[in-house]
């Protein structure tokens, strides 16, 4: 009976040791939308990062670049990590070739990760003011956050389909 107790004893504990607490959750959905992103910059021929579909609507590198400035504003605002980027630096960047804008964006969502690490799952509940206008919750900025990249990441479907190229499959899990 003692042992059967301490082997309850040390599963529980090592179910407790592995448990993934809300800010582990957000950090392995951030990971799977750069790998994702990523997957959208590769897919997309080099000579194409111009393209626009309309003459009014950004280039392909324009609304990754617009993404990736979201994600340092956004980011900053909810955890208080101070942005390395200005807001709007990215978009405005003189290089907007393939491989500038695939390090520009990595580099952004490297910092989305990075920034939410240093929270703590309590902090997530902790009102923020969201460019000076908007009062929310750390953890949902972070939501809102998420949701921008997701849909502008979406936007560039079309970008891919007229350069001819095939969008990568939906990364859900």
């Amino acid at each position: 009976m003692k042992t059967l107790a301490t082997l309850c004893l040390l599963f529980g504990i090592s179910i407790f040791a592995h448990a993934q607490t809300p800010v582990d959750n957000l950090v392995k959905d951030w990971e799977r939308a750069r790998a994702y992103t990523l997957e959208f910059l590769e897919a997309m021929p080099a000579d194409q990062y111009k393209l626009k579909p309309t003459p009014e609507m950004r280039t392909f590198a324009q609304q990754m670049l617009h993404l990736t400035d979201a994600n340092y504003g956004f980011v900053s605002a909810a955890t208080g990590v101070e942005s390395p980027v200005n807001m709007g630096a990215s978009e405005k960047s003189e290089d907007q070739s393939k491989e500038s804008v695939i390090k520009q964006v990595t580099a952004g969502y490297d910092f989305v990760i990075s920034s939410i690490k240093t929270l703590t799952p309590s902090q997530l509940d902790e009102m923020t003011q969201l460019f000076g206008q908007f009062e929310m919750s750390k953890g949902a900025a972070i939501a809102k956050c998420f949701e921008h990249q997701t849909h502008h990441r979406g936007q560039t479907t079309v970008y891919l389909r007229l350069a001819g190229t095939t969008p990568p499959n939906e990364k859900l899990f």
